[in-house]
Formats: structure tokens, sequence, C-alpha cells
């Protein structure tokens, strides 16, 4: 079957992938200054919206450096530079939204400051994959 023959590089790129979004997720958890997990599993609705839109927006430049890679070294190292391009958009989407973002998502559940924090990240990762891929 030879179409199974390129099953290793498959599983190799999906665990490195899957790998890359992890460790930005985690990263992610410890730069906000807010516990995420816990409020979501408090049924923070504003914390689920935020941290979701964040992985998507991590997810989506890992997969552009997956897939445009010449090999896995060369889909790690794009992988890391997307995740530090994602992650400084969150300081700059914190400072956009001021002080009281922080607040409102943790205290009140609101979820507007959570959706535009979402929503950058997402936005920020389309243009991240599209630049790895000139």
């Amino acid at each position: 079957m030879t179409s199974l023959a390129t099953l290793p590089g498959f599983l190799t790129h999906f665990i490195a992938g899957i790998a890359l979004v992890w460790v930005g997720g985690w990263i992610y958890c410890r730069i906000t200054p807010q516990d995420e997990v816990a409020l979501i599993r408090q049924g923070n609705t504003a914390a689920a919206i935020a941290f979701t839109g964040a992985l998507i927006g991590l997810a989506i430049p890992v997969g552009a450096s997956v897939s445009n890679s010449a090999n896995l070294v060369d889909a790690a190292v794009w992988g890391l530079i997307a995740l530090i391009a994602q992650l400084g958009c969150f300081f700059v989407v914190t400072r956009m939204l001021g002080p009281g973002w922080r607040e409102a998502m943790e205290q009140r559940n609101e979820a507007a400051g959570a959706i535009v924090k979402g929503g950058v990240a997402i936005a920020v990762g389309i243009v991240n994959a599209a630049a790895m891929s000139s």
C-alpha cells in the first residue's frame, strides 16, 4: 500500500503541530493575568471564548508552518516563530482593551473583551499563516 508510505511523516508532523499548539496554550495560560482554565471549569463563558480564540489563533499559523515546511525542524522553527507572534498579539490586545477587561471577564463573565481577544487572535493567526507561505 503506497498510500500509507507517508504515514510516519504525517504522524511526526501531526504530533509536532499538536505539541506546538499545546505549548503555546500552556505559555498563554502562564502569561495571562487570570487563570482561564480555572475560570472555564467554573463555567465562565467569557474565559472560554478568549481561550478558544487564542487556541484557534495559535493553531492556524502552526498548521501553516507544518504544511509549508521542508522538514520537521523547519516546521518546529516556524511554529515557534508563529507562537511568539501570537503571544505578542495578546499583549497588544490587552493594552487596547484597557485595565477593566480582566475584572469584567473574571467577576462579571462579560464576553465583549473576550470576543475581541479571541477574534484578534484568530485574525492575526490568519495573517501569520499567510505570511509563512510567501
